[in-house]
């Protein structure tokens, strides 16, 4: 096996690791759009979003609490898509210089 097959397979290691992270991101961000367009609950997207959202939003989902329930969803589903953002991007960074 040479040097380049083992950086081909941490390249698309890494680049694996940035999908999954943007993946995550983009629910939590269509979750903070359904929120400020004042999607029905009852609309399976919207309740698909929601339910997920919560999972992969881990401790940020009740971060902060204002009065605007719209600027409380922002704050704390916007914070947990730039922390999968972060974290997934160090992983795909790391998996690119390691060796």
């Amino acid at each position: 096996m040479t040097s380049y097959d083992l950086y081909s397979g941490r390249r698309t290691a890494a680049n694996f690791v940035n999908l999954a992270g943007s993946a995550l991101a983009l629910v939590l961000s269509a979750h903070i759009v359904f929120v400020l367009a004042n999607a029905r609950p009852d609309n399976p997207v919207a309740r698909w979003a929601a339910s997920w959202s919560d999972v992969i939003g881990l401790w940020f989902t009740h971060l902060f609490s204002t009065s605007s329930q719209a600027f409380t969803t922002i704050l704390n589903y916007g914070s947990a898509a730039v922390f999968w953002l972060v974290v997934t991007g160090v992983v795909a960074r790391v998996l690119r210089n390691v060796g």
